[in-house]
């Protein structure tokens, strides 16, 4: 009797373990991952719509479905925007859909307002990014952007295209560009938070605009943004053409420039640094050019530069463009295609790294010891706004 009770939990134990789906022979369910993106935009005097991108990061046999709803933050409802909720439906076969929030336009005076876009209850997808800020920014605080300026052409004899950002799309293109987040400017002793939020940097009417705020957020009076794009555009060579807008004021620092990407295993200032274009906010008619280096381990760099000053204006009154042309053993710096510094590697003591692949760096810092810091004088917000940037390598 015991012999055969054991037979038959024996069995029942091995029909479990061939019954519980381990080896099915079927392929695994794989779900699209949603994700919905942040929209900046200018509020209007008679307001307008903001459009909210959800993408799947593959295309479903079947419809997919997800609810949404807006939720208030520092934007009210009724006053800022008008709340919405429903359910978004991405067709079969497709990969996105948007989400449409009327914004509520005025005339006042007032600081920008944010609101969120919040997804839940996918249906044959799951959510990776759930959630989703708005920025509505007062355009009635801003200063006329002009779009005059200095120009440069798409094309150069003996060049070819090899990347570009012309800054046309409702977000920033995370495959080519990072946010880097943290405090005190790395050595420099500056007072600015960079942060990825979309009051930091956005784009606006095909340029990418970084801003820097009298705010204070954690531990630090101002915030700004420094986007890098390490790991995901790198070059060796090339003529560069990059054009912008300056912000200006005391303890006002923005720099368009480049480190070598080998920084993560020898330092700086081994790695190299190229400064395109520096400015110091209490001279906004002077931009610096310079390169830095010097061996593995030291804590301050071995530097020549030179710098271009504009008679009677303003780099921060219309575009420029700003660029180098980086050769074997040599680069030369430039404003509006007129030479101002150039260095060769014979004129540098020591190692020269300025012949390895190097990656791009924008930013707006605020003080440090170069600059100064801000006092009663200082106008926030700065804005530095960025047309274009342009990389040509030869044929």
């Amino acid at each position: 009797m015991y012999k055969q009770q054991f037979f038959f939990a024996f069995l029942s134990a091995f029909a479990l373990v061939t019954c519980s789906g381990k080896d099915t022979g079927e392929p695994e369910l794989r779900l699209p991952e949603l994700s919905i993106s942040d929209v900046s935009l200018l509020e209007g005097d008679r307001g307008q719509s903001f459009s909210f991108r959800l993408t799947a990061s593959e295309a479903s046999e079947e419809a997919i479905l997800v609810d949404f709803k807006t939720e208030e933050a520092t934007a009210g409802e009724g006053a800022d925007f008008v709340g919405t909720a429903g359910t978004l439906e991405i067709p079969a076969g497709l990969l996105e859909g948007f989400i449409e929030v009327e914004i509520l336009g005025d005339t006042l005076k007032e600081m920008d307002e944010r609101f969120k876009v919040v997804l839940s209850n996918p249906v044959n997808a799951v959510i990776l990014t759930g959630e989703a800020v708005g920025v509505i920014r007062n355009d009635d605080t801003f200063a006329f952007i002009p779009e005059d300026g200095y120009i440069t052409a798409e094309s150069h004899v003996g060049y070819s295209l090899v990347w570009q950002d012309e800054f046309d799309g409702a977000a920033l293109n995370t495959s080519d560009w990072t946010h880097e987040i943290g405090a005190g400017g790395w050595g420099n002793q500056e007072l600015q938070y960079y942060t990825d939020r979309p009051e930091n940097a956005y784009l606006e009417d095909g340029r990418l605009v970084i801003e820097a705020r009298k705010e204070s957020f954690s531990g630090s009076p101002y915030t700004s943004a420094r986007l890098i794009t390490q790991d995901k555009q790198l070059f060796r060579f090339g003529r560069i053409d990059i054009r912008a807008i300056l912000p200006e004021g005391q303890g006002i620092w923005p720099a368009l420039w480049m480190l070598g990407t080998n920084i993560s295993s020898v330092g700086w200032p081994a790695c190299g640094e190229i400064d395109i274009m520096e400015l110091v906010g209490h001279q906004p008619s002077t931009v610096h050019g310079t390169a830095h280096w010097g061996p593995q381990g030291q804590g301050y760099s071995t530097h020549t530069g030179g710098s271009y000053s504009l008679d009677g204006e303003k780099f921060s009154e219309r575009y420029h463009v700003f660029s180098i042309v980086w050769e074997q053993d040599n680069i030369r710096w430039y404003v509006d295609e007129n030479e101002f510094f150039r260095l060769a590697k014979a004129n540098v003591n020591g190692s020269y790294p300025f012949n390895g692949e190097f990656f791009f760096i924008f930013n707006i810092a605020v003080g440090g010891q170069w600059p100064g810091y801000p006092d009663d004088s200082t106008v926030f917000p700065q804005r530095m706004y960025v047309d274009y940037i342009r990389v040509f390598q030869e044929l």
